[in-house]
């Protein structure tokens, strides 16, 4: 396969370690390229949802593709995220082509650009109110476990999956 040469790849919210994640889609596109630098900006591994029970095949997959740029010559910058920020208390930890951190100015083109992760700007992912972020977070599981028999119930009358959480419930009423 061709790897497409790219200077800058972004990548966040990956969510390892849970349901939602699209592991396989991630390590399918880090396969398709071939970066100078790697942004894992953010909530790679779900620390609010990560279970000793649940870390699939596909997941290991995609942190072996990560290792595999970072042997390639690939910088790979890991910028904590509300979801991951356990890791906050190793920020700035550079190993060879790998660092850990809060936030990280880049020069593209000649131009500069700081990224970090969005919770920066999120209240409730604040030391007060982080117990309310970790309270969605399970809720949002929660509905797409039901997601998961909600869509096995639309097979079964030849519907179309959907993706729960970006539906009403007027829209799916109507649906059946």
């Amino acid at each position: 396969m061709n790897k497409r040469p790219v200077e800058v790849a972004v990548i966040s919210d990956l969510h390892l370690g849970t349901y939602a994640s699209r592991a396989n889609e991630f390590a399918a596109y880090l396969r398709s390229i071939e970066p100078r630098l790697l942004v894992l900006n953010g909530d790679i591994i779900d620390g609010w949802q990560f279970s000793k029970r649940y870390f699939p095949p596909a997941h290991i997959v995609a942190i072996k593709e990560i290792f595999s740029k970072l042997s390639s010559g690939t910088r790979v910058v890991y910028i904590t995220g509300n979801h991951d920020d356990a890791f906050r208390k190793y920020s700035d930890l550079e190993l060879g082509n790998f660092l850990l951190a809060d936030k990280v100015a880049i020069e593209v083109n000649g131009k500069k650009t700081w990224i970090f992760h969005g919770d920066v700007f999120d209240h409730t992912t604040s030391k007060q109110a982080k117990f309310l972020g970790k309270l969605g977070s399970n809720g949002y599981a929660v509905l797409l476990g039901f997601n998961k028999v909600a869509n096995f119930i639309m097979q079964l009358f030849g519907k179309e999956n959907f993706l729960l959480p970006k539906r009403s419930c007027s829209s799916l009423i109507s649906d059946l």
